[in-house]
């Protein structure tokens, strides 16, 4: 691409690509998008996003189009990868001048140039680093600051590579500008301070710029404890600065960040060097919870610190790097040095002032959330939790950290909540908020605390005594009470709680569901003992799934339905046509919002394991529901593939018969083949249900596309995943014996090269063994054409090629594992007789000796007749008696034993197999023949083969 020439049709292109008419942004997309590898494209983007005079939405642009076009076309072994000359020029262009105007713009800049940076820095581009720390030095304010930028995000970048090699050149890279980073953050740092004080806002703000990307350069690649002091002591000095300006100064914001990052500064080094931390633990824990606990954060500490605080406070102690071992003797000293600072800080007083401010203050619900549970109580319903939620609000971040201190301090932190309780019980008067508040907070903490205070808290007499009676205070105000207690049941319900309470339990769950208040009525709960109170109660759920109105709180609805249905299984069936009938609105409501979507996923999913069978009749909703979610052409997969194929799996396990649109939805198969994700195992079994289902019709519709996929996927996958993909094969020759080998033809060769070849993973081998096993027993005459076919590609005699085989397989037997593979390999080998093939006489020997190690896998006394007989026959089917906590069996269950009755392994019995093959032989040989062929077998094998056949 002539760069002079063609950057005029790449700028229209771009321009055009910027376009809100579909029509003219698509086929401007599509001629980018064929520019992408042609030479010279990139010195064009590099051209258009340099030229400040150009519209910034174009040049924007230009900027995405050279950073996507890195990840694709700039490492040397990339399809098309561009040229070493036309990258030279790129890396010169890239950092001749530091003054983009535009924040986004730079910023992607910056990032484009990291991104080249960790390909070639510092081998193909030696240069980069010393230009960008001449550039900082520069007095120009702008280019000084793009400078800045840029170098945080290349030592960001340079420092997440994790190639030992790669990170000893950037160790060598970060000694050689440890020093000018640190005083440049330093000296920025420095300058803010004076100015913020003098008054001179503007000018601060600048500076506190800088301050912050020069730290998030230089806290990439710090060396030293050193750092880290100083990090303390510009920390004390930014808190105090926040204290002095106030919180209207323009500069708050800032500075509020910058603590956030001197905090996050401690909190990367204490994970990823917790052993080069411990001189710091005494600092930290004063620092953290003089600001946290006391009066010393008054006026001065924000929520974000706060919680920064409390997750340093929560890494020291629960650090596993910080514990003795069980037998102090084998503790390492380090460790040994940690735990003796921490025990020296948490003084029982420490503790117990700790304990009691997280509970009777951080625990208290707060005005913004009280008024939040009036004005709109489902948002105030969905609260914040699981996940790392406590990373970043405070709340669950409180919570975490009470649950940390008391596991690791219950002996001391028990007696103090206990007080607490102590001092609440009976009726709260509702006139008193702050007595309400307080009884809310300290039952969050016996309900967190649940599994630690199990010897000290008699929770039966107490839910009998007290909580049972709070529950039946209707007052309006009360409702705060009413929501933490049940929530408070819920928690301990698991822990303990006796059995016959659950009735009275569920009687009150009733009237709770019928609650005014939104947010009481949404509760958790366990199913055991259940079973009476399911309609009610289901019904219950139902409506307030209709009732409210956020995506959220409908989610939550969703799950508890979901356990219901879960947990009461095939009980639930008369009780879900209201829902069956409610889903379709629901789901179409919920076009926009992938998570709810989700949710609908998931209780489709334990409604169809409920149906069982009965579920074909969703299908007109089901199917369509499936085909979206597992068409990864549509932008929704990225959120529903997982439930979606989740759900498609059950669906064909619950199937009572294939069905044309059922079958269908398989063409969504090739594409998620080929994405290669976590989600191949679930494919897998979804391919496997199919061939369950319906081998004929599924096999004939989808198996040459199937073998190609299964082809392309071998290539290029661990061994693992390839036995995933032979079982498939393994299970369409089990189902269907002569159309799974016309299917799947074309990988047997490489199964057959493999037990020749002799696979050195026995995983692998064994299944290599049972694909040919199958093929050799139930479709002889393909097993012949295809040895066949593999001598002639060998250049070898079949006979010879036969021989290696069979030795092959015999010499890896122990490689099986699976008791039906064994016997497998025994009917397979010994279908061989009767033969006058020299070469199966040859290797006759060994196949005796796979016999009777067969044999003795599966040959146990009978108890009623005395006599030895094949425990893997299986003579008719049987309906199995369940227990009423056990699952009934799906339909693909009851598919798999009618198999199994027709299975050789399960209907032929191995000991009357190979003794009328023998027979066979010896009919074929003659006696003498025959007695002569039986001296090649060891004394011992023929000894133990005349006892299992003894009684025939």
């Amino acid at each position: 691409m002539d760069i002079d020439s063609a950057s005029s049709v790449v700028l229209q292109a771009l321009t055009q690509a910027t376009s809100q008419d579909t029509a003219v942004l698509k086929p401007a997309e599509e001629q980018l998008r064929q520019w992408e590898t042609q030479p010279g494209f990139y010195s064009v983007l590099l051209n258009i996003f340099n030229n400040h005079m150009l519209d910034v939405n174009v040049r924007w642009l230009a900027v995405l189009y050279f950073k996507n076009g890195i990840d694709r076309y700039w490492r040397r072994v990339a399809p098309h990868a561009l040229s070493e000359e036309e990258k030279t020029s790129l890396r010169a262009g890239l950092i001749t001048n530091f003054n983009e105007p535009v924040n986004q713009i730079a910023t992607q800049i910056a990032v484009l140039i990291a991104k080249v940076a960790r390909l070639d820095c510092p081998r193909q581009w030696p240069e980069l680093i010393p230009v960008l720390l001449e550039s900082v030095k520069g007095q120009d304010g702008l280019q000084q600051h793009r400078a800045l930028l840029t170098f945080y995000h290349v030592t960001k970048t340079l420092a997440s590579k994790r190639l030992a090699q790669d990170k000893r050149l950037f160790q060598d890279l970060a000694s050689g500008i440890y020093s000018f980073a640190c005083s440049l953050w330093s000296h920025h740092t420095d300058c803010f301070l004076q100015q913020i004080y003098a008054r001179d806002e503007p000018t601060a703000l600048s500076s506190l710029e800088r301050t912050l990307l020069s730290l998030k350069g230089s806290h990439n690649i710090y060396r030293s404890d050193g750092f880290l002091n100083a990090v303390f002591e510009r920390l004390k000095e930014f808190l105090e600065c926040c204290r002095q300006v106030g919180p209207e100064s323009t500069c708050r914001e800032k500075l509020e960040k910058t603590i956030i990052l001197y905090t996050k500064v401690l909190l990367d080094f204490l994970e990823y060097h917790p052993c080069a931390f411990i001189p710091l633990i005494q600092r930290s824990l004063e620092f953290a919870v003089s600001y946290v606990f006391t009066p010393a954060g008054e006026g001065v500490a924000f929520e974000r610190f706060i919680v920064q605080c409390m997750n340093l406070i929560k890494m020291i102690v629960k650090n596993e790097a910080y514990k003795p071992a069980k037998n102090v003797e084998d503790s390492k000293p380090e460790s040994l040095e940690a735990h003796k600072i921490k025990t020296a800080f948490f003084t029982h007083p420490t503790l117990t002032e700790i304990g009691r401010r997280l509970v009777s203050h951080y625990f208290l619900l707060t005005e913004e959330e009280l008024t939040m549970w009036e004005e709109d109580p489902e948002s105030f319903a969905v609260e914040e939790t699981g996940g790392d939620s406590w990373k970043y609000s405070l709340r669950p971040c409180t919570e975490v950290l009470f649950l940390d201190i008391f596991h690791n301090y219950s002996q001391t932190l028990t007696p103090v909540l206990l007080e607490m309780v102590e001092n609440l019980q009976g009726p709260t008067n509702v006139e008193d908020p702050v007595q309400l508040l307080m009884k809310d907070a300290v039952y969050n903490a016996v309900g967190l605390a649940a599994y630690e205070l199990f010897d000290s808290v008699d929770f039966d007499q107490w839910f009998k005594n007290q909580l049972l009676g709070e529950l039946q205070v209707s007052h309006h105000r009360y409702k705060l009470i009413r929501r933490r207690v049940i929530w408070l049941i819920g928690q301990w319900i698991s822990v303990k709680f006796k059995s016959v309470l659950r009735p009275l339990l569920y009687e009150v769950i009733l009237s709770l569901m019928q609650d005014p208040d939104l947010v009481v009525r949404k509760i958790p709960f366990r199913t055991e003992q259940f079973l009476p109170y399911l309609e009610s109660i289901f019904g219950l759920l139902f409506h307030l799934l209709q009732q409210v109105t956020e995506c959220d709180t409908k989610m939550q609805v969703l799950h508890v339905i979901s356990c219901v249905i879960e947990r009461v299984n095939i009980q639930i069936r008369p009780y879900v046509g209201c829902l069956v009938q409610y889903l379709p609105l629901l789901w179409k409501q919920s076009e926009e919002h992938n998570m709810l979507r989700c949710a609908i996923l998931t209780t489709l999913i334990h409604l169809v394991q409920g149906l069982g069978a009965e579920s074909k009749n969703l299908y007109p909703f089901l199917l369509p529901v499936i085909q979206l979610s597992t068409d990864v052409s549509q932008p929704p997969h990225v959120y529903l593939l997982e439930d979606g194929l989740e759900l498609w799996l059950v669906t064909l396990e619950n199937s009572p018969a294939v069905t044309p649109e059922l079958l269908r939805i398989f063409q969504n198969m090739s594409a998620l083949l080929e994405l290669s994700s976590e989600n191949l195992r679930t494919c897998f079994q979804i391919v496997n249900a199919y061939i369950y289902l319906s081998a004929s019709e599924f096999l004939q519709n989808y198996g040459e596309s199937l073998c190609q996929s299964f082809s392309d996927l071998l290539k290029d996958i661990t061994n693992e995943g390839q036995v995933q993909v032979l079982k498939v094969v393994e299970i369409a020759l089990k189902v269907s014996p002569i159309l799974g080998s016309h299917m799947f033809q074309p990988l047997l060769p490489a199964v057959f090269r493999g037990i020749v070849d002799g696979e050195r993973y026995p995983v692998v081998m064994s299944t290599y063994l049972g694909i040919m096993g199958r093929i050799l027993l139930q479709n002889s005459s393909f097993f012949s054409s295809l040895l066949s076919k593999m001598a002639s590609e060998c250049r070898q005699e079949m006979d010879q090629l036969l021989g290696s085989v069979i030795e092959m397989w015999v010499d890896r037997m122990d490689n099986i594992t699976q008791p039906e593979r064994r016997k497998l390999s025994a009917l397979a080998l010994v279908s061989l007789l009767p033969s006058d093939n020299s070469v199966i006489q040859d290797k006759f020997c060994g196949i005796i000796s796979i016999c009777i190690e067969a044999l003795h896998d599966v040959m146990s006394e009978d108890p009623e007749t005395g006599t030895s007989k094949d425990c893997m026959l299986m003579s008719h089917f049987e309906e199995p008696k369940l227990s009423d906590d056990e699952e009934p069996p799906t339909e693909q269950d009851k598919r798999k034993k009618l198999l199994a009755l027709e299975d050789p392994v399960h209907s032929v019995s191995l000991q009357h197999f190979v003794y009328e093959k023998l027979k066979a032989q010896q009919g074929l040989m003659g006696d003498q023949g025959f007695g002569v062929l039986m001296e090649t077998v060891d004394t011992v094998l023929v000894r133990q083969l005349q006892e299992f056949l003894q009684n025939l």
